[in-house]
């Protein structure tokens, strides 16, 4: 059991301290991308903006699919999914 534990958390620690920026990425990265991953990182205020869009959309889609998974609020009598609880077919 000791074995298995010491193998669980060596593989969920060994990709974090991998994914963690070098010493040269740290100096390339912009002041708030610091020490987050390798790389040169963003080079224009363009890069920002594709990743804050990218964030939005990501986010948005989140929230929605598992508003609609949790509580669809399907309540019309004509809706598809009746097809299949309907008991006259």
């Amino acid at each position: 059991m000791r074995k298995l534990i010491l193998i669980l958390f060596l593989i969920l620690t060994l990709p974090t301290q991998m994914a963690l920026a070098c010493e040269v990425c740290k100096q390339n990265q912009p002041e708030p991308l610091q020490n987050i991953t390798h790389g040169a990182g963003p080079q224009s205020d363009l890069d920002f903006v594709i990743i804050i869009v990218g964030i939005v959309i990501v986010s948005f889609t989140l929230f929605y699919s598992l508003k609609f998974l949790i509580k669809p609020g399907e309540k019309h009598p004509g809706h598809i999914k009746n097809i299949v609880v309907d008991e006259r077919y």
